[in-house]
C-alpha cells in the first residue's frame, strides 16, 4: 500500500495547532512591581480558566493561588517557594507556616500552566517559569536583605539554577530536587513532543486532576522538567558557596537520588549545608556530619518506603495526612488492588509502583518524621544566618 507523506504529517500538524491554541497564563509572562499585584492577577486567572473539581470554587482558588505567610514580629528575611511539575502552591501548605514561625516572610508561586487544567501546560515554555522566578525573587530581594529560595522537584531545579547565577541569594531549601530523572529516556521528550502531546492520553477512566494538583501531564511538561534539570547540571560545575538544605529519599520512582547525593557532596560544600536522606544510603557511601539518615521502613505505620511527594506534608494534613479519607490509590498496582484501596480496605504506603504480595498500597503522602524534619530546617536557618 502506498503511503502519502501528507497522511503522516497531518496528524502531527493538528496536534501542534492544538498545543499552540491553549491559553497562556498572564501571571508568568508579565513583570509585576509587588507580590500582591502578581497574586491578584493569578487569582483572577484561576477563576476565569480553572476546570473546578468541586462545588467550592473559592476554596479551590485559595488552594491553587500564590500565598504569603508573615511572622509575628519583625521579619528576618524572605523565603520564596516554587512548586513542582503538576503541583500547585498548596504543596507548601504545611511548610509555609513552619518557615514563617522561624521569622521569615514566606511566599509561594504558581508556575504558568498550573492551577487551571493539565492542557494548559502545552502552551508554556521554560522561559515563562524562569521569568516568574526572576521577577518575584527580585521583588523579595528589594524588600529584604536576606532571601532564601526553596522548591520542590522541578521547582527546586528552577530556584537552584537562579541562585547559581545570582550571588545575592542567601541559600536554598530543596525538597526532592529533580537534578536528574530516574528514567534514562526523558531526553526524548523534546523530540516526541510535537507528535505525541500526551504520554498518557486523557481518558474518563482515570481522574486528570484533583482540587490541588494535576494527575496527568502533557509531554511538554516533561520536556520543561528535562530542560530545567539540564540547566542545573550545566551551571553546577564548581562549589556553591551558600548554605543549602536538601531533603531526598532512597526509593524515588521519579529521580536518580544517588546523583543528588553525589552532587551535594561534591558541589554543595558550605559547612552549614545539610542533606536529609530517608532510606539506606547507596552502597559504599559514608554519611558524614552534613548528611542525616532516617530509615524509610516503618512497618508499625504500614510504611514500606517513602515517596517523592510525601516529604512535604504533615501527618495531620487534612488532605494527605495519616488519617485523611482520600488516599492516592492510583499507585501503579493492579486494578483489583486499586479498587480495594478505594473501598477503604487496610493499605500500606510506598512510592509509586512498589508492590508486595498480599498487600494493598497507596502512595505515601505524608512525612512520619515531620517534627524532626522541621527542627532540622530551623537549625539550618539559624546556622545559615549566624553572624548576619
Amino acid at each position: 500500500m502506498k503511503i502519502d507523506i501528507k497522511d503522516l504529517l497531518a496528524p502531527a500538524l493538528l496536534m501542534l495547532i492544538s498545543a499552540c491554541s491553549q491559553p497562556r497564563q498572564p501571571p508568568g509572562t508579565a513583570n509585576y512591581s509587588t507580590f500582591s499585584e502578581y497574586q491578584a492577577a493569578a487569582r483572577r486567572y484561576i477563576n476565569e480558566h480553572r476546570q473546578f473539581q468541586s462545588a467550592d470554587r473559592a476554596r479551590e482558588t485559595d488552594n491553587n493561588a500564590p500565598r504569603e505567610w508573615r511572622p509575628a514580629g519583625r521579619p528576618k528575611g524572605g523565603i520564596l517557594l516554587v512548586h513542582g511539575l503538576g503541583d500547585s502552591p498548596w504543596s507548601f501548605t504545611d511548610i509555609g507556616p513552619m518557615l514563617a514561625a522561624q521569622g521569615y516572610v514566606v511566599r509561594t508561586l504558581l508556575l504558568p500552566g498550573h492551577g487551571t487544567r493539565p492542557e494548559d501546560l502545552m502552551a508554556v515554555d521554560l522561559q515563562d517559569w524562569q521569568r516568574l522566578v526572576q521577577n518575584q525573587a527580585t521583588i523579595m530581594r528589594d524588600e529584604f536583605s536576606t532571601v532564601f529560595l526553596g522548591g520542590f522537584s522541578t521547582g527546586a531545579n528552577l530556584v537552584t539554577d537562579y541562585a547559581l547565577q545570582h550571588g545575592d541569594i542567601a541559600g536554598l531549601l530543596l525538597f526532592s530536587p529533580a537534578f536528574q530523572a530516574n528514567n534514562s529516556l526523558v531526553w526524548l521528550t523534546p523530540i516526541i513532543r510535537p507528535f505525541r502531546p500526551w504520554l498518557r492520553l486523557p481518558d474518563t477512566a482515570r481522574p486528570q486532576q484533583t482540587t490541588v494538583r494535576y494527575l496527568n501531564i502533557p509531554t511538554n511538561g516533561f520536556t520543561l522538567f528535562y530542560h530545567s534539570s539540564r540547566n542545573v547540571l550545566t551551571h553546577l560545575t564548581a562549589a556553591y558557596d551558600k548554605p543549602v538544605f536538601v531533603v531526598t529519599i532512597e526509593h524515588d520512582s521519579v529521580l536518580d537520588t544517588a546523583k543528588t547525593l553525589a552532587l551535594f557532596n561534591r558541589y554543595l560544600t558550605h559547612p552549614a549545608s545539610r542533606l536529609i536522606w530517608y532510606g539506606a544510603l547507596p552502597a559504599g557511601t559514608v554519611a558524614g556530619p552534613r548528611v542525616m539518615v532516617k530509615t524509610d521502613w516503618l512497618p508499625q505505620q504500614r510504611i514500606s518506603q517513602f515517596s517523592h511527594m510525601g516529604i512535604l506534608f504533615s501527618p495531620d494534613n487534612p488532605f494527605y495526612g495519616a488519617q485523611a479519607k482520600e488516599k492516592m490509590c492510583w499507585n501503579g498496582q493492579s486494578d483489583a488492588a486499586r479498587r480495594d484501596c478505594q473501598d477503604g480496605k487496610t493499605v500500606w504506603y510506598s512510592d509509586w509502583g512498589y508492590q508486595e504480595p498480599g498487600k494493598i498500597y497507596a502512595r505515601l503522602t505524608f512525612n512520619p518524621y515531620w517534627s524532626w524534619q522541621n527542627a532540622a530546617i530551623a537549625g539550618f536557618l539559624r546556622d545559615a544566618t549566624a553572624g548576619k
